[in-house]
C-alpha cells in the first residue's frame, strides 16, 4: 500500500484503480509534486574515486554501486552510499526500512521484473510480519513520448498516448507498490515529465539519471557515477547485462551482485554465445550514432560516455571470446573491500579490464 504525507494514496475512481490511473494521480498529487521541485533544485554530484580520496580523507566513503537491471541491499553499519545511474528510460527504486535504517536499492529496466524484482529487494528491507514502515523514492525515465516542442513539467494530453518505455514501467511499479501488503511512504517521485528537460535541439531528456542514498540518514543527491566509481568489476558486469537476455535464469529478475551480510561483491559465473561475440563484432564497426540508434532506447538522451561504454564492453567479448577465462575453474568472481574502501579482487591481482 503506497501512503503519501502519512495518508493512505487512493484515486477517486470506484473501480480498482489501474497503474496508469494510480500514475498520472501521483504525477499531481500536490506533496510529491512540491518535493519532486525540491529535489530538481539540488545540485548534482558527480561521483569520481579521485574525489572521494582526497587529501584529509582518512578513508574512501564505503559506497555500493548498482548497475543496470541489478539490486543490492546494504547495511548502514557497513555502507556509506548506495546509488545507481545511467537510468534514461530505467527507473531507479530506493526502499529504506525506517527502523532498521536498511536500504535496498534497485535499477529498473523492464516492467517485465518488476513484480520478482521488488520481491528481491524486499527480502532483506522488510519485517517478516509486514508491519515496517518503508520510506520510497522512485528517480529516472523521462517522457520520451511527448512531442519535442512541448513545456517543460507539461503533463500529456491523455493516457491513451502515453506509450514509449518510461511510462509502461513506472506505471508497473506503482501498482504493485499499492497492492503490496508492505507500508510505502512515497517520499520522492521524481519520473516522467517531472524528470524532463530538453536540449538545444528540441530532444527531451532525463534532467537526472542516478542518485546516491546517504545511508546514516536515507537522504538522497542526485549523482553522476565515472568509470572509476561504477565498480568493482564495471566491463563484467555489463557483459552480464547484456548475455542475461540468453540465459533464462534471470527471467523476471533483477540480478544478485552485492553480498548484504560480508560487505562483498560476487559476480557469479554466466557464459556468453557465438551469437554474442558476433554482435560484438558487428557493433564494434558502427559509427557513434549508429551505436546509438541500435543499442539504446533513448538515442537521443543518453549519458555521455554511452557510447564509450558500448565499444569496451565489445572489445572484452572479442579480447575474451571464452567465458571460462572470465570464470576460471567455473568459480565467482569476489571482490572485498579494503581498509581505505576500495575494492579487491579476492584471490588474484586486479586488471584494469
Amino acid at each position: 500500500m503506497i501512503y503519501v504525507g502519512g495518508v493512505p494514496f487512493s484515486t477517486d475512481s470506484k473501480s480498482p484503480p489501474q497503474g496508469s490511473d494510480m500514475l498520472f494521480a501521483l504525477m499531481e498529487h500536490p506533496i510529491l509534486r512540491s518535493a519532486s521541485s525540491s529535489f530538481n533544485d539540488i545540485p548534482e554530484r558527480n561521483l569520481t574515486i579521485s574525489e572521494e580520496s582526497g587529501s584529509g580523507r582518512s578513508r574512501r566513503s564505503k559506497c555500493v554501486y548498482v548497475s543496470q537491471r541489478e539490486y543490492a541491499t546494504v547495511d548502514p553499519a557497513l555502507v556509506d552510499l548506495v546509488g545507481t545511474d545511467e537510468a534514461t528510460t530505467c527507473i531507479g527504486l530506493a526502499i529504506r526500512n525506517r527502523t532498521s535504517g536498511m536500504i535496498s536499492v534497485g535499477h529498473m529496466d523492464s516492467p517485465n521484473i518488476v513484480d520478482i524484482g521488488l520481491t528481491q529487494m524486499l527480502t532483506l528491507v522488510a519485517d517478516r510480519n509486514s508491519t515496517a514502515e518503508l520510506d520510497v523514492h522512485l528517480i529516472g525515465g523521462f517522457d520520451d513520448v511527448t512531442p519535442q516542442h512541448a513545456s517543460i513539467g507539461t503533463r500529456p494530453e491523455s493516457k491513451e498516448k502515453m506509450e514509449g518505455y518510461s511510462f509502461p514501467l513506472c506505471a508497473k511499479i506503482v501498482e504493485a507498490l499499492q497492492r503490496s501488503r508492505e507500508r510505502f511512504h512515497l517520499n520522492t517521485f521524481h519520473v516522467l515529465w517531472h524528470n524532463t528537460r530538453w536540449d538545444s535541439q528540441g530532444n527531451a531528456c532525463p534532467v537526472f539519471h542516478g542518485f546516491l542514498v546517504e545511508t546514516s540518514t536515507g537522504s538522497l543527491v542526485p549523482t553522476a557515477f565515472d568509470r572509476t566509481s561504477r565498480c568493482p568489476d564495471e566491463i563484467v558486469r555489463r557483459v552480464r547485462l547484456t548475455a542475461c537476455s540468453e540465459n533464462h535464469r534471470w527471467n523476471g529478475k533483477l540480478m544478485e551482485t552485492y553480498d548484504t551480510q560480508t560487505d562483498r561483491f560476487i559476480i557469479a559465473p554466466f557464459s556468453w554465445t557465438k551469437h554474442l561475440l558476433y554482435f560484438a563484432s558487428m557493433v564494434r564497426q558502427l559509427s557513434d550514432s549508429e551505436i546509438l540508434s541500435s543499442c539504446s532506447t533513448s538515442p537521443f538522451s543518453e549519458v555521455p560516455d554511452f557510447v564509450d561504454n558500448e565499444r569496451r564492453l565489445c572489445d572484452y567479448l572479442i579480447r575474451h571470446p571464452d567465458w571460462r577465462e572470465t570464470f576460471p575453474m567455473n568459480q565467482p568472481r569476489i571482490f572485498e573491500r579494503t581498509a581505505n574502501g576500495t575494492w579487491r579482487r579476492q584471490g588474484v591481482k586486479l586488471s584494469p579490464d
